[in-house]
């Protein structure tokens, strides 16, 4: 008897992608012997093992294979090139809708799926009033499974599946649409699952359940197997290609810091003097490149911008009477790195530099973090926090820092900034860029809501 319930052997999965679907039909006829497709490698040479009774879990980012290789492993997909061998009876949980006959009442979908198994009616009849009172969705058990919502879809799918006593049982991101209450149902029957030797196989983005529930983490990237171990070591992996994709770097390549930056600014400014002569006021482009670009900016005056390393929001709403213009700004994390991805629970800085124009008397600099729907999250602004700047001169500039600890969840959100102030006791704008960029929470643990008090947690008893 083998110790392994899973063995993955150098799967390859290709996709041959076609411009035209003639193209597909011509090569099927043997019309012609040119090359008319793309070759994408879904998965490449993936070899991994799952002993009997672990839970193991897949993570990577989109379009990683993490869903190609369970459907192989389910037989929903054959590989290209390589083998799966599975010991034990498989129950599948995978994209939303596969399974289930969407015309099929929930009721005879569940015998459906026992059928599928290889259980007889009467096997099923036993274990209909478990599954019932798992899924709890009521009266609409006798619906059409097409009328459902996702949550009472999810709810029937994962009811079947787990209870319907497989050895192994396979999850794919299918409970992210769940409810908190809902999720928390499942996990608990996962630790049931564990205690009695079965195997389960998920793919999650949820790393605080990858971390807390796996006995062992894959991580896929781009189709190719990049490591598997304990998973505190795989999520740290994992962290690093999710900042490096984001910022279009390698893994390991080292980030621009915010000191980088500035040191080689200052380094430029000493080397202009004798490369750029003065033209109308202004240092003339070193490259030849249109002042109008943002790239000439940065060459004429040799400095580099701090919000030229983030990504950006090409369509930011941007206003103001520009009296006072915010010139730069930068998301700094706990390494003194310039970058749009911040680990929960660590300290960063937002930083912000502005132009004045004309004069200004007590201006307010300020910085707001919304979710994706708009809704503002957090923000605070030099009135607040008490900053008196008493009256900055025309031609100066003033930059300001705010430092505080991430306790956002995990989650993008977007970063605004604002420069106001008050003229005769009106109101004033002088600048404001609304959702600018974006900030990535990256995140190990979340709880409910918007952010993390940070409980701790003691057993008394």
């Amino acid at each position: 008897m083998s110790e392994f319930a899973i063995k993955v052997n150098d799967v390859t999965k290709l996709y041959k992608l076609y411009d035209k679907p003639q193209d597909r039909f011509k090569e099927a006829l043997g019309l012609t012997k040119e090359k008319r497709y793309k070759e994408h490698y879904a998965l490449h040479n993936v070899t991994f093992d799952v002993e009997k009774g672990q839970t193991v879990g897949i993570i990577g980012t989109n379009g990683s294979g993490k869903s190609t290789i369970l459907k192989i492993i389910t037989g929903v997909l054959s590989a290209t090139e390589g083998s799966v061998d599975v010991d034990g009876r498989i129950s599948a949980l995978l994209e939303l809708g596969a399974g289930f006959n969407q015309e099929y009442t929930g009721m005879e979908n569940i015998y459906l799926n026992g059928t599928m198994m290889g259980y007889t009616k009467e096997e099923v009849d036993a274990k209909v009033d478990t599954i019932l009172a798992f899924a709890d969705i009521g009266d609409f058990i006798h619906q059409p499974v097409k009328t459902y919502s996702s949550g009472m879809f999810v709810r029937l799918a994962f009811a079947v599946a787990i209870n319907i006593d497989p050895e192994i049982l396979i999850v794919d991101e299918a409970l992210s649409v769940g409810d908190v209450f809902f999720q928390a149902k499942c996990y608990h029957k996962f630790e049931e699952f564990k205690k009695n030797g079965k195997t389960i196989l998920m793919v999650s983005h949820d790393l605080g359940s990858i971390a807390k529930y796996c006995d062992k983490v894959i991580l896929l990237n781009k189709g190719h197997l990049v490591d598997q171990g304990v998973p505190k070591k795989i999520v740290d992996l994992y962290k690093q290609i999710l900042v490096s994709e984001a910022e279009g770097r390698e893994v390991g390549e080292k980030q621009p810091t915010i000191d980088d930056i500035n040191n080689e600014n200052n380094s430029n400014n000493d080397d202009l003097e004798g490369k750029a002569g003065r033209k109308n006021g202004e240092f003339e482009s070193v490259d030849g490149l249109s002042k109008d670009e943002e790239a000439s900016k940065e060459a004429s005056s040799g400095k580099k911008l701090w919000k030229n390393i983030l990504m950006q929001n090409p369509n930011v709403l941007d206003y103001g009477d520009k009296d006072a213009e915010i010139v730069d700004f930068a998301i700094i994390d706990d390494k003194g790195s310039i970058t749009n991805n911040i680990q929960k629970n660590t300290e960063f800085k937002i930083r912000m530099k502005a132009k004045f124009h004309k004069d200004i008397d007590q201006p307010i600099f300020a910085f707001t973090i919304k979710d994706l729907q708009g809704t503002d999250v957090t923000g605070t602004n030099t009135m607040y926090e008490k900053i008196d700047f008493g009256t900055v001169k025309r031609d100066e500039e003033r930059t300001v820092e705010f430092t505080q600890n991430m306790n956002l969840q995990g989650r993008n959100y977007l970063l605004s900034f604002g420069l106001v102030g008050y003229k005769e006791n009106d109101f004033v704008v002088y600048h404001r860029l609304y959702d600018v960029c974006n900030i990535n929470v990256i995140s190990d643990k979340d709880t409910v809501g918007f952010y993390d008090m940070n409980s701790k947690v003691e057993v008394l008893d």
